[in-house]
């Protein structure tokens, strides 16, 4: 059954991952402790073989290759190949999930395309509907050990109400090698057929409907299938796996706490007459590895965890609960098609028919949200400059269809050359505040257009002065 705790995250508080770690169902702990008391006493293990039977030479010898097992075992790229293959298994456990076939669309399409309030009316909308929930149990038991395991047969599926007796001999009479979930799939298009030739389906469209939503039934039914069918390349699987029992295998002996290399000492004071040296100093003796015991307990349950979800149809704590998703759609689906087939309740004028603005009410816990204005947009309260120029509006190009001159600023002006564009305007002449706005560009062009010679030779004469002010320091 899924472990689901939405309602104890449901809002950010001190502490509020910390009271999900003392859970022990489909926590971490109950998944990886097998593994990890295993790691603890094989490291125990050599622990006491180096300290207690070695003689000081075989001591002398394990420290070399416990040193050299440590640079080996952090050669292995463990983060890389096991971060991307654990993405790569969550990214397909929720595709598979998103492609478990529920009728909810199907049995509103039923509901409203086929008519008739006798008997064979009923009869047709529960059929199509019980059609459809026949192919969804024969995928799942394919697929799901659990569902397998509650219907172990074709009797046993015969005998839940999913499929009668001659519907059972009419399935095993087709001889095909290959699964046939999809036989009621082509049950339903047959009967819709019937229904719309006997005018139960009153319309093409409404035809047409009813087999597109069967369709997306049906596919994701073949789609459930075919991760059933197509896995992980096993090649990836065996190298993540190889890498991680590698890395741990080297460190069971790498990490040991073992005697200082020969010449490796921190700097020490000059002695003095008589004085004899100090023992080469190597990493602190803690008998237990705190460190690479949590590294084994983030990178082997890591592992775990893409082991735990690979094929999420099975009977862990956290795999997909199909048998519920079966009770669940058959009760839903007659319900809809049947029972509330033309049952209405009475259409009514709502509580806010002369109101414009209609408002519902708060409760007391509530009523602080209500006076929190609305989102209009994130620039909806941007600040504006107040300075009339810079809300000028300027044509694109001329009209004329020539370029416009580019901007330019002065200084780069003379190391671009003179006729180079410039990425820029003078931050003068963009600081000024009043007056007429400084884009000798702009203002130059609308001279040419209105065919005042002279008034162009000023805005020259402006933008040279400009440029001039610009290099004086």
């Amino acid at each position: 059954m899924t472990v689901s705790y939405t309602l104890k995250v449901a809002e950010a508080r001190f502490g509020g991952f910390s009271g999900l770690l003392l859970r022990w169902r489909g926590s971490i702990y109950k998944l990886l402790y097998k593994e990890f008391f295993l790691f603890v006493a094989l490291y125990a293990v050599l622990s006491i073989i180096y300290r207690l039977l070695l003689t000081q030479e075989q001591r002398h010898v394990y420290a070399q290759v416990a040193r050299y097992c440590n640079r080996s075992a952090n050669l292995i790229p463990l983060s890389f190949v096991l971060g991307f293959y654990v993405t790569l298994v969550v990214n397909r456990w929720w595709s598979q999930y998103t492609s478990i076939p529920l009728p909810d669309q199907l049995m509103c399409v039923i509901s409203a395309s086929v008519h008739g309030v006798d008997q064979r009316g009923r009869l047709l909308r529960r059929t199509l509907i019980r059609y459809a929930n026949l192919a969804s149990v024969l995928v799942l038991r394919s697929v799901s050990t659990r569902v397998l395991k509650r219907f172990p047969t074709m009797e046993h599926v015969v005998d839940a109400g999913f499929m009668s007796q001659e519907e059972r001999k009419k399935f095993e009479s087709l001889k095909s090698d290959f699964n046939k979930y999809w036989v009621p799939c082509v049950w339903f298009t047959n009967l819709a057929a019937q229904a719309r030739r006997d005018g139960r389906i009153r319309d093409d469209i409404a035809l047409c409907l009813l087999l597109e939503e069967l369709n997306k039934y049906r596919a994701k039914c073949s789609m459930l299938f075919h991760y059933d069918w197509i896995s992980i390349p096993l090649v990836y699987t065996q190298v993540v796996t190889i890498a991680v029992y590698s890395f741990f295998g080297l460190s069971l002996v790498g990490r040991q706490f073992v005697e200082p290399e020969a010449g490796v000492a921190k700097p020490q004071k000059p002695l003095e007459s008589g004085q004899e040296p100090a023992p080469a100093l190597g990493d602190l003796d803690m008998y237990v590895p705190l460190t690479t015991l949590l590294q084994f307990f983030f990178y082997a349950g890591w592992l775990k965890v893409a082991e735990q979800i690979i094929n999420p149809f099975g009977e862990d704590d956290d795999d997909f609960e199909t048998n519920q998703l079966i009770d669940r759609n058959l009760q839903v689906s007659l319900l809809s098609v049947d029972e509330m087939y033309q049952n209405l309740p009475p259409a009514e004028k709502d509580q806010y028919w002369d109101e414009d603005q209609p408002q519902p009410p708060y409760t007391v816990a509530t009523a602080a949200e209500s006076l929190r204005p609305s989102f209009l947009g994130s620039t909806f309260n941007l600040r504006m400059s107040d300075e009339p120029e810079q809300s000028l509006q300027v044509e694109a190009s001329p009209a004329s269809g020539r370029p416009a001159p580019a901007a330019q600023t002065p200084l780069l002006g003379r190391f671009l050359g003179a006729g180079a564009p410039s990425p820029a305007i003078s931050l003068r002449n963009f600081s000024r505040a009043r007056g007429t706005p400084r884009t000798p560009h702009l203002l130059r062009l609308r001279a040419e257009e209105g065919g005042d010679p002279e008034a162009a030779s000023r805005i020259e004469e402006e933008a040279a002065e400009s440029g001039d002010e610009a290099l004086e320091p």
